[in-house]
């Protein structure tokens, strides 16, 4: 019988044994999984602490901005149309008069400092509010560029109407309102539908429009240049003979015997203020014209003053959506 106690004390001292040291094992094996665990997150809070800033691709370039996007400044008409359209407040705009916000964007852009006028914003001015990023415009010359790139990342923002969707997509990217540019887009798509099919079933679809903006005489511009892609390309009218052939490439002059000679059904006249300083009555002048009014549009009492803001820039959303609704409840009948 004490041999056999014997036994049995020893088993049971070996098991005893065994389970300390798997007891052990587990301890060291949780040990070392919480550590594994703090390891993978230290270096995950590292990895976030080191990437402060990304990369944005816009219109093939590569731009490098901060993850957190928290102050921009909109220094061009073109960013500041969008942003209205967008409900996104930038932290500074410019001025067509280097003072104030323009009237027609100064509810949305309420509050907003103005960094300088909109064909020299103020390095000064912009350093001020610490920007994370500049939405400029693509008619900046280098010079310029150069300087606002040493305040923060600037964009050219593009003043060329065909970019107006790749502009939207940008600004809602670097705002965090992607869902709201690409709902904007899918509204103007469905509502420029709509229009074209009023259009067709109406008399304006084989007439001759024409934009005329009033600066300091008659201009006119070609088909893919301001508001002419809204009218040309986007709603399908015809371009008129007289346009065509002028094959102008930028802003061109045209004098009222070329408008006559041209004759458009419609006449949009788009006359603002600020631009014709020098001879703020030049719209009644133009009006009053008895060549001008000779012209097919004057005399079905076709012409159009202001269809849309006189400082709409044309190739924005803004631009465009407003356009569109005005065309489609003033002209199309």
């Amino acid at each position: 019988m004490k041999k056999y106690g014997v036994l049995i004390g020893a088993a049971a001292l070996t098991l005893m044994l065994a389970a300390c040291n798997n007891d052990e094992e587990e301890v060291k094996s949780s040990e070392a999984a919480s550590t594994d665990a703090k390891t993978e997150e230290v270096a995950k809070e590292q990895k976030q602490e080191e990437a402060t800033t990304q990369k944005v691709t816009y219109l093939g370039t590569d731009y490098e901005v901060p993850i957190q996007i928290n102050t921009m400044i909109a220094a061009s008409l073109e960013a500041m149309e969008d942003s209205a359209v967008l409900g996104i407040k930038p932290a500074g705009v410019i001025s067509t008069d280097g003072s104030s916000i323009p009237k027609y964007l100064e509810k949305e852009l309420a509050g907003a400092t103005v960094v300088g006028s909109k064909r020299e914003p103020s390095t000064e001015a912009m350093l001020a509010l610490s920007p994370d990023v500049i939405l400029g415009t693509s008619k900046f010359d280098e010079t310029q560029m150069a300087n606002f790139n040493k305040v923060a990342t600037t964009f050219p923002y593009s003043h060329i109407s065909t970019n107006w969707k790749e502009n939207l997509t940008l600004l809602g990217q670097l705002a965090g309102k992607e869902a709201e540019a690409t709902e904007a887009i899918s509204n103007y798509e469905a509502s420029l539908t709509e229009t074209k099919e009023k259009i067709a079933n109406s008399d304006i679809k084989d007439k001759d429009v024409l934009l005329i903006r009033v600066r300091s005489g008659l201009a006119v511009y070609p088909e893919a240049v301001y508001l002419n892609p809204s009218l040309y390309e986007d709603l399908g009218l015809q371009v008129p003979a007289g346009l065509a052939a002028l094959k102008a490439k930028t802003e061109t002059k045209i004098t009222y015997e070329t408008l006559a000679d041209w004759n458009p059904d419609v006449i949009l006249l788009q006359f603002a203020a600020d631009e014709n300083t020098e001879n703020p009555g030049l719209l009644d002048e133009i009006l009053e014209n008895a060549i001008f009014k000779s012209t097919t549009a004057a005399k079905d009492n076709q012409v159009y003053v202001n269809i849309v803001e006189p400082l709409a820039q044309g190739g924005t959303a803004w631009s465009k959506i407003n356009f569109l609704d005005a065309f489609k409840e003033n002209v199309v009948k």
